[in-house]
This record gives structure tokens, C-alpha cells and sequence, in this order.
């Protein structure tokens, strides 16, 4: 498989780039928008990338970061998500939009992208609620904000999570006692009870 990519821009579109490696091969990458931004105006490119086979052809998809392509890889597990439809979610929606959009239920958000109707995008936020909104909580402006938690956080985790909660519930309830200043694992998980 082909991970990542590094060469001169032979040629640029808004959704494709054709780029010679250093072994005077020239790939054809479809690339999302960010992707295409993040290249634009320069000779040369990196991207990570995601090679796709398929029985009619090999296609490869281009991302600015690594955090786009898991993301990416994300969305296409999801049943009736294809590459082309992952791209273009990443091309009208950055990453964090997309994390709070499914963190938040938000078909609306979602279903604004191209293409990309209410049922796949009630089904995308059914399938990746979980392993989206685990790591994040959204803020007041509804953006998708990384939950940073310490290494000793996760016994209060595994605490809430035997009271029935999601590891998402519990990391974000977690997040929100800390940020009202709680220390102790006891007062962590009292803080947290409150808050769910």
C-alpha cells in the first residue's frame, strides 16, 4: 500500500494533483480540499494517501494530515461510504466539523455535504459515534475539541463505565470535572456522576 506521498506538482486541479516521485514516477491522487490548499501554489507535495483497489481499477486518495486520512478511513467503514463520498465529506467539511457534527447528532451538518443524503448520514453517525465522539468533546461554538486526559484518568473511566456509561460519556464527563478543578479521583468521579 501506498502511505504517503512526496514529489514535484506536475499538475493541479481542485479535486486532483499529479505528482512525479523521485523515481520519475507520476501518481494521480484525488485530493480533498484541505489537501488541495495545503499544496496549491507550491512545486512540491506531501500528502498521505490511501490506495484504494477495486476489480475496474487502483485509484489513490490524497489527505494534509494524518488525523484527514483517520478520519477518512473512518467514514469509508462505514456500509454505503465510499472512497469518492469520504473525499467529498473531507472536501465541504473540515475534520474537527465532521467530529462534531457526529458527536452532536448532527444530521443536518452532515447531510449539507454534496451527494451525501439523510440516511448515510444518520447511518454514519450511528456507526461512528462512538469511535468519533471518544475522543472529543464539542465547545460552546459547537467545535470539536480534543479530550487531554492523564494517565491516572483512566481508572475513573473504567469507574464510570462499570456504572453503565460509554467510554465517550465517561472521558467527557471526565474532561468537564477536571475543568472545574477536581484533583482527586473521588472528587473526579463525584463531579462527573453530577454531570451526566
Amino acid at each position: 500500500m501506498i502511505g504517503f506521498i512526496k514529489g514535484k506538482i506536475l499538475s493541479l486541479t481542485a479535486d486532483t494533483a499529479l505528482i512525479e516521485t523521485a523515481s520519475g514516477i507520476g501518481f494521480e491522487v484525488l485530493v480533498t480540499g484541505s489537501a488541495f490548499s495545503k499544496i496549491s501554489g507550491k512545486k512540491e507535495a506531501e500528502l498521505y494517501t490511501y490506495m484504494h483497489v477495486k476489480e475496474d481499477g487502483v485509484a489513490l486518495f490524497g489527505f494534509s494530515s494524518l488525523e484527514e486520512k483517520e478520519m477518512f478511513l473512518k467514514l469509508v467503514s462505514v456500509s454505503g461510504v465510499g472512497p469518492k463520498m469520504g473525499i467529498a465529506v473531507l472536501s465541504g467539511m473540515t475534520v474537527g466539523d465532521v467530529a462534531a457534527a457526529i458527536a452532536t447528532n448532527d444530521v443536518k451538518r452532515l447531510s449539507a455535504v454534496k451527494g451525501l443524503g439523510k440516511k448515510t448520514a444518520e447511518r454514519i453517525i450511528l456507526e461512528l459515534r462512538e469511535k468519533v465522539a471518544a475522543n472529543i468533546t464539542v465547545s460552546d461554538k459547537g467545535e470539536a475539541v480534543p479530550i487531554q486526559l492523564g494517565s491516572g484518568d483512566e481508572d475513573a473511566v473504567v469507574a464510570l463505565m462499570t456504572l453503565g456509561f460509554t467510554r465517550a460519556e465517561s472521558m467527557r464527563a471526565i474532561s468537564k470535572a477536571k475543568d472545574s478543578g477536581a484533583t482527586q479521583i473521588e472528587d473526579i468521579i463525584r463531579l462527573a456522576l453530577q454531570g451526566m
